[in-house]
């Protein structure tokens, strides 16, 4: 756990108190995987033009990073126009810069608490009285970070120049002092500290040059977004399609399922009302049996026919007429009568006739009684 704390601590010292310390790190950390000409183009660069007092010529000079390249010895009487005129548009455009010598400014290093990283400049205001002989409305002044310690105290710098001999050597410049947007200092190194002894009020704001370049990154960026939103509408409009056609292709089927689920009801529902209609009705082998029961020996039948709960005989037989006798009293058909005049055959010498009935049901005729034993009855009688 301890060597957790001292890393997550490590940590806090390395991004600094607040947030704006945070989203300082990561927009840096972001911009480093750009290409430089694209960091350049978006501002994202700290490139600077500097310029120097040497005798009675000023030396420009251009910071690219931690690099300082000289560029040329201009006279005094250089103007912001002339000196546009003689610049490439990239760097015309840059920040410019006052480098204080080195040997005009008072150095004060400072051992200051983590929260006073937000408001450096006006914790460091209160510490000119003590550091420097002057007070804070007679020099100017800046302060900057030098580490993070462990422990998350702060090493930081004060610079301070008197406002007299800052004022005097920032009148030596001419016509560029209107345009300038800082004063750093020289360091050993001759590279600037990454101060800005000038007040706020005197400083430039320079706009950005490539303003068409800056619009049509705009204009990108917003035909982008409108471009990345209609796609975005676009796949929800193709996925609400499909999800509506898969909606209809199972609506479909469930039309489909639901048609055949009533045909099998109906099938079902017929089945059992005719398996329920020839329950009900005798079969043809119990009729056949019981036609053969009842008609005499002598007669035949030519034709026997079952439609529905009708029963038709066609045949011949010597005594026709007294065949619907006959057929009376079955459980399976109800009045049998001749149907039609009977007709005497030459050719057989027998009566053709043509009967029908009513089918009734399949019940089985009732057993006979079976007879009286006579011994009992006479044994009844004796009693």
């Amino acid at each position: 756990m301890s060597s957790m704390r001292d890393s997550l601590q490590h940590f806090r010292a390395r991004l600094g108190p607040g947030p704006r310390s945070f989203l300082a790190w990561w927009s840096q950390a972001l911009a480093s995987w750009l290409p430089a000409r694209w960091r350049v183009l978006l501002g994202l660069t700290r490139d600077r033009l500097l310029f120097q007092r040497e005798g009675d010529e000023l030396r420009m000079s251009w910071q690219e990073g931690v690099q300082r390249h000289p560029l040329a010895m201009l006279p005094d009487s250089i103007t912001g126009t002339d000196l546009r005129a003689l610049l490439s548009p990239r760097l015309a455009d840059l920040p410019r810069w006052w480098l204080v010598p080195a040997g005009a400014v008072l150095r004060r290093r400072l051992l200051l608490p983590a929260a006073a990283a937000e408001r450096l400049r006006d914790v460091v205001r209160f510490e000119i009285d003590r550091q420097t002989p002057f007070r804070a409305e007679d020099v100017c002044f800046d302060a900057r970070v030098i580490r993070r310690r462990e422990d998350g105290q702060l090493d930081a710098e004060l610079v301070a120049v008197p406002r007299a001999g800052f004022d005097a050597g920032l009148a030596q410049l001419g016509a560029l002092v209107p345009e300038l947007a800082g004063a750093d200092v020289a360091d050993a190194d001759g590279l600037p500290l990454g101060v800005n002894l000038l007040p706020v009020e005197a400083r430039a704001s320079r706009q950005a040059s490539r303003r068409g370049l800056h619009l049509a990154l705009a204009a990108v960026a917003l035909v982008s977004l409108v471009l990345g939103a209609w796609l975005i509408l676009d796949n929800r409009r193709a996925a609400a399609d499909v999800f509506a056609a898969q909606v209809a292709s199972q609506a479909e089927q469930a039309r489909r399922v639901s048609t055949q689920r009533q045909q099998l009801v109906d099938l079902v529902a017929g089945a059992t009302a005719l398996n329920k209609a020839r329950a009900d009705r005798p079969t043809t082998v119990e009729v056949i049996d019981e036609v053969t029961r009842r008609l005499p020996d002598s007669t035949y039948l030519e034709k026997l026919s079952i439609e529905g709960d009708r029963l038709m005989l066609i045949g011949f037989s010597p005594e026709a007429s007294g065949l619907v006798a006959k057929l009376e009293g079955s459980p399976l058909w109800r009045s049998p009568a001749l149907s039609g005049a009977v007709q005497p055959d030459p050719r057989t010498r027998l009566d053709r006739f043509t009967l029908t009935a009513e089918l009734v049901g399949s019940q089985k005729a009732p057993a006979p009684a079976p007879a009286a034993n006579p011994g009992d009855a006479n044994g009844a009688g004796r009693d």
